[in-house]
Formats: C-alpha cells, structure tokens, sequence
C-alpha cells in the first residue's frame, strides 16, 4: 500500500505515460521537419525525389519554396508533396531547403540526400596507331600535346622537371627543374602562361610560356592535394586524389565549386592526370591501368578502358619501380585528333585509338 507522498509521484508518473502514449499514438507535431526523404538517403541519378514535409495540422501555409543546393525548384501554397527531378543534378551530397511562410513566421527547414548512379561505365576497347620513345627518368604527372610538341611535367623531390619534349624522339627541347622543396604535379598551358601543381606543399606555380621562367605562385584553398590538371577552355579543372573535380578560376585559380565522380560501384577515388576532350574529362585512376570518360555536369563516369597490356612488362628491376609502374599521362592533338598516353618513367609513349566494343 502507497502512502502520502509516494502515491502522489505515482500518480504523476501515471498520467506522464498517459500524455506520452497519448502524443504517440496521435504524432503530434510542434514543428516543421522533412517527412521524406530520410536525412542522408541514397537516390540514384535520373530517378525522382518525393519531397513532402511533416507540418503540424493547425499551420495555415501561405507559401512554401523549396530549393536543392541553394536553387530554387518548386513553390507551393499547400501541404502538398513536390517532386525534385534529379536527371542533371551532380551526383554526391546534395542539400535539400524548405522556406516555410504561415503569418508573420517564416521557418526554414534542410536536409540532405545522397545522389548515387546505377549506371555502368561503358567499356571502350582501343587500337595501337604508333609508339613512341619516352624518357626513362620522366616521373610523368601531367602532359599534354602544345603547337606540336609535348609539354610534360614530373614529379619527386629534388627531381621534378617541367618541359617542352619534342614527340618523334622522346627528347626535351627545353626545360626548367622545379625548386628542390617542390614534388611536381599536373600541368597545363594557358595562353602565355603555364601553370603547375605541386602535390602536398599546398602551392601552384606559374610558368612563363617562353622562358619556362617561374614568375608567380598562389595557395591552395578547400582542396586536399595537387593532383591532375587540364582546361576546358574556360576553367581550370583540377584532380586532388579524391573522387573530386574541382573547378577552378582560369585567371586568379581561385577554387569556384566541384563535382564528385561516381560509377556504378560507388565513388571513384585517386583521379590524377586529366585531359579535356570533346567536352569530356578523361582521368587516369591512379593505381590501375584505367582511364575514365567523365561526365562534369553530373560527375558520372560514362566511360572507361583498360591500357593493362600497354604496361611495360619487365622493364622495372627494384621494388619501388615496380611499385610505381602505373599508366600517367594523357595527352591530345586536338588538331590532328590523335590521343597519346604513358606512365611513369615508362620507355614508350603511345598513341591510341579508341571505340566502342
């Protein structure tokens, strides 16, 4: 038997529980939230979204806007779902917002979804059209074909080299070491400027196109690391070894956004050596003897091939070199429309053709 005090807590207790289930059982709601999708759902590219929000029964709606990454997509005057067509949206984290109006109150409410895509790479056979002599020491990092020549640049401490190599005999025309506290990295030519990536020293060189004279440098900003480099006639593209392009100012290399990279079997990591071809981005896989065909709108690989039998076969005699016998280095005549690729300090440079299987 209970006695003064104590039946009173337990009575208390009683009617707590009684409120609780009580609001269970009924989903009271005292605030705005997303109803779906899921905070962090997966969704694959192409496929839609079901947008609906949990809004408590007494809320009059003058008006919502909905908004995915900061653009606005649909507007309601009710309670009623939406529906976010994902079909060009860039694939990675994506961040759903609700501006909610009732009266004098606006809320505002966010959410974030995954995009994802189901779609598999389409594998692309090549054939050999010629093979040229490369130089051995080249550590390659990035390379592309300029006024008729090769302009290569290479990589390792106390090592890293940026040249002109003229193509028909792997041998440079002129050339510059870069600073021995420097590990080069991707390169590429803009008008009279070259510019160049290190890897871990956060710093990006420029180059005077002519002199190969080092005449500015600038900081990195949000990106990891300097990986790959290529232009797309109006910005920088730029690889740090994860699955991100990162877009970058052609003038001040200012960072102004990225996409992430996904195929099939999810995201695509250690992107390095880019090229840009036929509004395409084309990127070596650093670890694999793959090159991927990238679409930079949504960020899905489209296409891939596979140079395995390419790779030089007994060339390299110590553990390290054999470590580091990787496909690196891709380069395009826009003019002659001819594709050259190689590796690291590979002995041939070749050129390729590519076509559907």
């Amino acid at each position: 038997m209970l006695f003064g005090p104590m039946r009173k807590i337990f009575s208390l207790l009683i009617v707590l529980v009684a409120l609780f289930q009580f609001a269970c059982n009924n989903k009271v709601a005292s605030y705005i939230a997303f109803k779906s999708p899921l905070q962090g759902e997966s969704f694959h590219n192409g496929k839609p979204v079901r947008i609906e929000l949990d809004i408590p029964e007494k809320t009059e709606i003058q008006n919502i806007s909905y908004l995915i990454d900061g653009k606005q997509f649909a507007e309601k005057t009710n309670k009623e779902f939406v529906t976010l067509d994902t079909q060009n949206l860039p694939l990675g984290y994506r961040m759903l917002t609700a501006i909610v109006k009732s009266g004098d109150k606006i809320d505002t409410v966010t959410n974030n979804i995954i995009l994802t895509t189901d779609k598999k790479p389409l594998k692309l056979k090549y054939s050999l059209v010629n093979t040229f002599p490369h130089d051995t020491s080249s550590y390659t990092q990035g390379l592309s074909f300029v006024d008729g020549k090769l302009l290569e640049s290479t990589g390792r401490k106390g090592l890293s080299y940026l040249k002109y190599v003229q193509l028909q005999t792997g041998k440079a025309t002129q050339g510059v070491p870069l600073k021995p506290e420097y590990f080069g990295e991707g390169s590429v030519k803009i008008g009279n400027k070259i510019i160049v990536l290190t890897w871990q020293e956060n710093v990006g060189l420029v180059y005077d196109a002519n002199t190969l004279e080092e005449i500015a440098t600038f900081p990195y900003q949000s990106s990891r690391e300097g990986w790959g480099l290529t232009y797309d006639g109006k910005q920088l593209l730029r690889s740090d070894g994860s699955n991100r392009i990162w877009f970058m100012n052609a003038k001040t290399y200012q960072e102004e956004g990225f996409v992430e990279v996904y195929d099939n079997q999810g995201p695509v990591n250690q992107l390095n050596e880019l090229e840009y071809i036929g509004g395409k981005l084309y990127a070596n896989v650093y670890g694999t003897n793959k090159i991927v065909i990238i679409d930079l709108k949504t960020g899905i690989v489209e296409a891939q091939v596979d140079l395995t039998k390419l790779v030089p076969k007994n060339f390299f005699k110590d553990e390290y070199e054999i470590g580091n016998n990787v496909l690196n280095g891709i380069a395009y005549d826009a003019v002659g429309k001819r594709l050259f690729v190689t590796g690291k300090k590979w002995p041939n440079l070749f050129e390729i053709k590519l076509g559907e299987n």
